[in-house]
């Protein structure tokens, strides 16, 4: 792959590569000595355009990881919060001698633009724009998952015959929108469960079904449970929902809810959280979550995007 945008530039067996790289890159990080010389010399920038600390972490950490050089660029006191073109910046990025850009923009189609506007020569891996994807999260959701669902090794494995249930604001979340992509291309069932009023308008075109109601949902007995954030800072105007408590009271990751999943059900959150509001805090801390281990995983699943971008070929350009 030449950049990774959306979860649309990958086919099955290209997904499973990645993946299965990423295995490889998660046993070199249980060793004395994490770091490999795979990228010695090369330049990878952050360009974050939008508040993160777990993606820009991680990204950082899997880079320097493969012993490449970072450059963390953000919007705040750079010259694009003095009215600076996205255009001079992927200019200036050129001139750098940045071998790769990952971005994360608030914009829709920001890392799409880099990619395709002639601008800039090298790789654009995106970290999130917008409403739209956010392509190593579903990666590292899908290789958590594996590593739970899948009997024995999960090399080479998909998830077939898995269900997976995708809960809360799926209207402004990027991730839910990466990972019905994904899971559903490894051969897992999707279920999105929201308020009427925070599902998308076209969501009958996505390879998933909805439900309204999560309590139906948890007594399909799926295998692992995902929460969704709240972004009430993209509501702008508010009224998706009539209070916090009534959206809670129907949506909210109970204790009670919890222990109606199935044994070996997992529970997931792409972080951050609202403890109490979307997800109990003892369920979030609870044997059957994985919230943390997530985090850690996006280390291994971003080293493994990075080797496919800038070391498994020749680039072009």
């Amino acid at each position: 792959m030449r950049h990774f945008i959306s979860i649309a530039d990958l086919d099955r067996a290209e997904a499973l590569a990645v993946l299965d790289t990423a295995e490889q890159m998660a046993a070199t990080q249980s060793r004395s000595i994490r770091k490999l010389p795979t990228l010695v010399g090369t330049t990878v920038v952050n360009l974050f355009m939008e508040d993160s600390t777990r993606t820009r972490i991680s990204f950082e950490a899997a880079a320097k990881r493969l012993s490449a050089d970072v450059i963390n660029f953000s919007a705040k006191g750079s010259s694009l919060s003095k009215g600076e073109s996205l255009k001079d910046t992927a200019l200036t990025l050129q001139a750098m001698g940045a071998d790769a850009v990952i971005v994360r923009s608030p914009s829709s189609g920001a890392a799409h633009l880099l990619a395709h506007a002639g601008w800039i020569d090298q790789p654009i891996i995106n970290a999130g724009d917008g409403r739209h994807e956010h392509p190593t999260q579903a990666m590292l959701d899908a290789f958590t998952l594996r590593r739970h669902l899948t009997e024995g090794d999960p090399a080479g494995q998909d998830l077939a015959g898995r269900h997976v249930v995708i809960v809360g604001d799926v209207l402004h979340s990027r991730v839910a929108r990466s990972n019905v992509l994904l899971l559903s291309m490894l051969g897992a069932r999707v279920t999105l469960v929201a308020p009427p009023s925070l599902v998308p308008v076209g969501h009958g075109a996505w390879p998933c079904e909805v439900l309204y109601d999560l309590d139906e949902a948890i007594a399909l007995a799926p295998d692992a449970v995902m929460m969704l954030r709240v972004q009430r800072e993209r509501m702008i105007g508010g009224g998706f929902f009539p209070t916090p408590e009534e959206y809670s009271r129907r949506f909210c990751l109970t204790t009670e809810r919890a222990a109606r999943l199935p044994e070996h059900a997992i529970v997931m959150h792409p972080g951050p959280m609202n403890r109490g509001f979307e997800i109990a805090g003892d369920v979030a801390d609870s044997e059957r979550s994985v919230i943390v281990e997530q985090v850690g995983n996006g280390v291994s699943v971003r080293m493994a995007v990075l080797y496919h971008l800038l070391a498994s070929t020749p680039q072009e350009g």
